[in-house]
C-alpha cells in the first residue's frame, strides 16, 4: 500500500504545476491577445482632457500610435516591458540631468509600478500615461527649452532636430542605448552632469566657507602668513585644485600651484598673486557654481553631437575668450580672441567660412562711419590721411597695411550679421583677461598660426606664402576648397580635454534669464 503513496504524489505535485504552467500560459496568451487588438483612439483625446499637464506633448503621442495603428508599445507577454520600467527610472532621475521642474502625474506612475505584479494585464491609461511621460522626458533632457525661446536669449546656432517617435522604436528594441551618449546630445553634456553630481556631492558636505580678507593685506604673494591664506588653502582643497590641506598660513609653493590651476579654470592670467577679485571669486559658492552647470548642461541640448562629427571646425566661445580650430575631432589650434562689447555683443550663430583675405581693406561700417569717422574728419582735415583711409565712392575705406584695423588677415563666412575673424594691429588687449573690445567682430591673437592650419594641405601655401601676401600691401582673396563650419557658441562653464572643469564670466549677463526659465517650480 504505501508503494502506491510515492507514485500518487508525485502524480499530485505534477498535475499541480501544469495547471499553474497552464495558468500562467493563459495569462500569457490573454495578455498577448490584448496587445494584438488595437484600443479605441478617441482615448487618446479623454486621456489628455483628464492630464492638462501633459497636453504639449498629446500630438507626439498621437503620431506615435497612427504609426502604430493603436497598438500597445509599452506591453509584452509578461506585462509592462523592460523599457517601461527604464523610463520610470529615468523619470525619477531628472534632477541628475540638471532639470529642476516637477514630474507631473509621477504619483500616478508610482502606482502603476509599485504594484506590478497587479499590472501584467495591458491598461490604456497606464499605456498613454508612459507614452506621454516619455516624450516628456526626451524633450526636456535632450530638446531643452523651446527653440524660440532660446532665440529670444539671443542664440541663432542651429537647433538639433530629431525624431523622438523614431528613437522609442530603437529604445523599444534596446532599452540600454538610453544609457549610451547616441542620444544625439552634445558629448560636453555628458562631462557636465558628472561635475554637477560631484558638486552637488561638495554642496551636501558643506561646500566652502567664505573667505575673509585680513586687511593688512591688499594683495597676497608666496610667503607671506595670514589666517586669510589657511582659508583659501582649505578652499582650493574642497575645490580639488590642490591634493591635500596641511592648514598652513603660510603662502607656499603648493598653494601657488593651485592657485595657478584656479586661475586658469577662471579665465584669468597665470599669477600666484591673490587680488581681492580673485577672493571674490572664490567666494562665489558652490550653489551658484550648480546653477552655472545646469544653464550649460541646457545650452548643450540645443546643439547636436554631429557638429563635432564634421572633418574640420571652428569653434568659439564667448566667455572664455578662445577659438579652437578642430581637425578630424581633435584640436589642432588654440587662440586667444578679442570679442565684441556689451554695447555690440558678439552674435551667437554658425556659417561656412569660405575665403581668407591677405591684406584686407576695411570696409567701415555706416554706424562707425556716422559715430566715429565722420566727427573725425569735422574735427581733423586730415584724419582719413592720418588714419590710411580713403573713400570709396560713398563709403570709406582704411588701405590694407600695418595700421588697418583689421590687421593683415581677415577670414570671412558670409552671414547677415557681418561678422568675421580677422588679425589685430592691438596686440596689447590680448593680455587683458577680459577681452570684450570689438564692434562685434573677433579679433585672433593667432592669425597665421589658424591660416597655416587651415591650408596646411593646400600647396600653394605654407609659413612664407602666407606671410608674403599678409604683407603684400595688395588685397588677395582666397577660396577654400573646403569650407570649414564656423560655430560661435556662449558656455560659461565647460570642462576640458583633461577632464578639468572652466567657470568663465558672463560677459553678456546670459546665465540668470535662462536660469530663471529652468528654475520655474
Amino acid at each position: 500500500m504505501r508503494k502506491l503513496i510515492v507514485p500518487t504524489a508525485i502524480m499530485v505535485s505534477l498535475f499541480l504545476l501544469t495547471m499553474v504552467s497552464c495558468k500562467k500560459d493563459g495569462t500569457a496568451a490573454a495578455i498577448q491577445a490584448d496587445i494584438a487588438t488595437p484600443f479605441d483612439s478617441t482615448l487618446v483625446k479623454t486621456f489628455f482632457t483628464e492630464h492638462p499637464l501633459l497636453k504639449d506633448y498629446q500630438a507626439d503621442v498621437e503620431q506615435l500610435y497612427r504609426k502604430h495603428q493603436y497598438h500597445y508599445v509599452w506591453y509584452d507577454k509578461n506585462g509592462i516591458n523592460e523599457f517601461g520600467s527604464v523610463l520610470y527610472s529615468k523619470v525619477n532621475s531628472l534632477k541628475e540631468e540638471g532639470i529642476q521642474n516637477v514630474v507631473p502625474y509621477l504619483d500616478q506612475l508610482d502606482r502603476v509600478y509599485d504594484d506590478m505584479d497587479d499590472n501584467h494585464k495591458p491598461n490604456v491609461d497606464t499605456e498613454l500615461l508612459n507614452s506621454a511621460l516619455y516624450f516628456y522626458y526626451t524633450k526636456t533632457v535632450y530638446h531643452g527649452i523651446d527653440a524660440a525661446k532660446s532665440k529670444e536669449m539671443e542664440w541663432y546656432l542651429p537647433r538639433k532636430k530629431q525624431s523622438y517617435v523614431n528613437y522609442l522604436d530603437a529604445l523599444l528594441e534596446d532599452a540600454s542605448l538610453i544609457n549610451k551618449d547616441e542620444k544625439g546630445v552634445l558629448s560636453q553634456y555628458f562631462l557636465l552632469k558628472d561635475f554637477l553630481l560631484k558638486y552637488r556631492q561638495m554642496e551636501k558636505k558643506g561646500g566652502w566657507k567664505t573667505i575673509t580678507p585680513d586687511p593688512k593685506f591688499k594683495s597676497y604673494k608666496v610667503g607671506d602668513s595670514s589666517a586669510t591664506i589657511a582659508q583659501i588653502r582649505q578652499r582650493l582643497f574642497i575645490s580639488e585644485d590642490i591634493a591635500t590641506d596641511s592648514k598652513s598660513a603660510i603662502y607656499d609653493k603648493t598653494l601657488a600651484t593651485g592657485i595657478l590651476k584656479y586661475n586658469k579654470r577662471i579665465g584669468n592670467a597665470a599669477s600666484a598673486v591673490i587680488s581681492p577679485e580673485l577672493i571674490k571669486d572664490l567666494n562665489v559658492p558652490v550653489a551658484q557654481r550648480i546653477k552655472t552647470i545646469i544653464v550649460n548642461m541646457e545650452r548643450c541640448r540645443w546643439i547636436s553631437n554631429d557638429v563635432t562629427k564634421t572633418k574640420e571646425l571652428i569653434a568659439i566661445n564667448i566667455p572664455a575668450y578662445e577659438l579652437t580650430y578642430f581637425r578630424d575631432g581633435k584640436p589642432e589650434l588654440r587662440s586667444d580672441v578679442v570679442v565684441g562689447k556689451v554695447m555690440h555683443k558678439t552674435v551667437v550663430f554658425s556659417a561656412p567660412m569660405k575665403y581668407i583675405v591677405f591684406s584686407p581693406y576695411w570696409n567701415i561700417p555706416e554706424s562707425i562711419l556716422k559715430k566715429e569717422i565722420l566727427p573725425g574728419i569735422e574735427k581733423n582735415p586730415n584724419y582719413l590721411e592720418e588714419h590710411d583711409m580713403e573713400w570709396n565712392k560713398e563709403y570709406v575705406r582704411q588701405k590694407p597695411g600695418p595700421k588697418n584695423s583689421l590687421g593683415l588677415i581677415k577670414f570671412l563666412f558670409p552671414n547677415s550679421n557681418d561678422i568675421y575673424l580677422h588679425d589685430t594691429p592691438a596686440k596689447t588687449l590680448f593680455n587683458k583677461e577680459d577681452r570684450a573690445f570689438s564692434h562685434g567682430c573677433i579679433r585672433v591673437a593667432k592669425p597665421t598660426e589658424l591660416a597655416m592650419s587651415i591650408l596646411q594641405k593646400d600647396k600653394k601655401w605654407n609659413k612664407q606664402t602666407i606671410q608674403e601676401a599678409m604683407n603684400s600691401g595688395e588685397e588677395t582673396w582666397h577660396t577654400l576648397k573646403n569650407k570649414i563650419p564656423v560655430y560661435i557658441a556662449y558656455f560659461t562653464a565647460w570642462v576640458d580635454t583633461e577632464g578639468t572643469i572652466h567657470f568663465y564670466e558672463d560677459v553678456y549677463d546670459r546665465d540668470e534669464t535662462l536660469a530663471e526659465m529652468l528654475f520655474i517650480k
